[in-house]
């Protein structure tokens, strides 16, 4: 048997797991599940609603005259919220479990709900009390949306253990198909597990390693999808350019028609999320059609809204906190309270960033002397035991408070709520010229790279998270950052 490494290591290779055979249906599963999780939220919110406007009245609604007991209303107001969630594609797989599409099409669908009970009411002349809706409707919908995250908790523990996954077989070159399993590897919770490929060189290799494990090699894709049942591959990821002409990819989907397993297509250009992508169809071809990243417009306007709004409500709620640590940090050693550096922001403007002072003064003099002992791989000086930082410096930088200050920056508008790291001008002389494209938008205070593991990240990767949230920016990607960031600061993990 001829083995193709990775990294050319010859140690011995882990089998993967003898799958079941057949489609896995822990698919249709969850979407039952989440589907009797919505309708229990949603009577629950309705019979709130009741509680909330009329206690422990006999509520009636008048309806053309007919008198008709509210727990009618409770017991419909169910099922019509679930159909209206079904016909806004709420359980369609692929949006479960992972992104914001999912929570959007929950929302969507509850404010269309709303609009059909308006149009209902109007058409049987039925007097729906004010009241009751104002409470059922928006306690519904935060109900459906903590039931949604709380179930897509359980989901990616159980694909942490390779529970509910999709397992993939990867076509392409050993180098494509290579790629992909790396960035699959990168989102776990994404529920993608590349167990097999099939190289166009099958003759000479008949397993490709991916790390410690063997990849069995399933041969041409022309005379793939026979082999798929037995192994429970349920997803054909097209890995590269060189993996398939048209007219085979076009057979290989012919071939999978009928047997539950989905076809995959890897675009050439990664890092790009689907609002910037469109299929057009032109002369019979679907052209994939890539639009430029926005750093402009309606979007901007809003998102300086949203940072000048969420910076005063934190300066507000944060004014004692503030006040208790420029304390602790001046009882300490009687130095400074605030840090100012110098940093590099949006277009390669200079400004200085606010923080607390977490380490001793004179801190910036003594990096030379330390340099033998940074831990970073890139331009960055990283050490996790930096001896310069103090006591209170120490308790500021595990819980992040020395970064609150910058809000300072947020209302100056050198800074957003969100956004890549600010870095030093030292550091951005020495980019390469890819990475200058994080200077395309303003540095956050929180960003990808903070709610992926902050300090822990090699640099590749901290420049890659940053490179994909500006190709991606919205206003919807920076709430579920600032979601994120709650728990990261929690964990307090990366933070040094």
């Amino acid at each position: 048997m001829s083995l193709l490494s990775h990294d050319g290591d010859r140690r011995p290779l882990r089998a993967l797991p003898s799958p079941p055979l057949g489609r896995p249906g822990w698919e249709k599963r969850y979407a039952l599940c989440l589907a009797a999780l919505d309708l229990a939220l949603v009577l629950l919110a309705s019979f709130v609603a009741v509680q909330v406007r009329w206690g422990s009245d006999d509520a009636l609604l008048n309806v053309e005259g007919h008198r008709l007991s509210y727990g009618w209303i409770v017991a419909a107001v169910g099922p019509l919220w679930l159909l209206v969630l079904l016909a806004g594609r709420s359980y369609e797989a692929r949006f479960l479990g992972v992104g914001f599409e999912e929570f959007k099409r929950v929302g969507n669908a509850s404010v269309r709900l709303v609009a059909l009970v308006a149009f209902l009411a109007f058409a049987f002349k039925a007097s729906v009390a004010r009241g009751f809706v104002a409470v059922a409707f928006p306690l519904g919908l935060v109900l459906l949306l903590l039931g949604r995250y709380a179930a897509r908790r359980v989901l990616h523990a159980l694909r942490r253990h390779g529970i509910c996954v999709h397992r993939v077989v990867a076509v392409g070159s050993a180098d494509e198909v290579l790629e992909l399993a790396s960035q699959v590897d990168r989102e776990p919770f994404a529920g993608l597990r590349v167990v097999a490929v099939a190289l166009p060189d099958f003759d000479r290799k008949s397993e490709l390693r991916y790390g410690d494990v063997a990849l069995p090699n399933l041969g041409p894709a022309r005379d793939m999808a026979r082999k798929l049942a037995p192994l429970g591959i349920d997803t054909v990821a097209v890995a590269g350019p060189s993996a398939l002409s048209s007219r085979e990819l076009r057979q290989l989907s012919w071939d999978l028609e009928g047997t539950g397993t989905d076809l995959v297509v890897a675009p050439a250009i990664t890092d790009v999320t689907g609002p910037r992508i469109h299929v057009r169809p032109v002369a019979g071809l679907p052209l994939l059609h890539l639009e430029a990243p926005a750093f402009a417009g309606a979007r901007r306007v809003l998102k300086r809204a949203i940072d000048i709004v969420g910076a005063l409500v934190l300066m507000i709620a944060a004014a004692l906190p503030f006040a208790v640590v420029a304390l602790a940090i001046k009882v300490e050693d009687r130095g400074r309270v605030f840090y100012r550096q110098e940093r590099v922001g949006r277009a390669s403007t200079r400004f200085r960033i606010w923080k607390f002072r977490s380490m001793r003064e004179g801190a910036d003099a003594e990096i030379a002397s330390l340099m033998a002992m940074n831990e970073s791989d890139g331009p960055l000086f990283k050490l996790r035991s930096d001896p310069r930082v103090t006591r209170v410096g120490a308790f500021l930088r595990k819980w992040s408070l020395d970064e609150m200050p910058q809000l300072f920056n947020v209302l100056a508008g050198s800074m957003s709520l969100v956004g890549p790291r600010p870095p030093l001008p030292s550091e951005v002389d020495v980019y390469d010229d890819h990475v200058h494209r994080r200077l395309l938008v303003k540095p956050g205070m929180t960003g990808l790279w903070q709610v992926s593991g902050r300090a822990d990240l090699p640099w590749e990767e901290s420049v890659r998270l940053d490179l994909y949230y500006v190709e991606n920016w919205s206003v919807a990607l920076d709430i579920q950052i600032l979601w994120k960031t709650l728990f990261a600061v929690l964990r307090s993990s990366g933070a040094y």
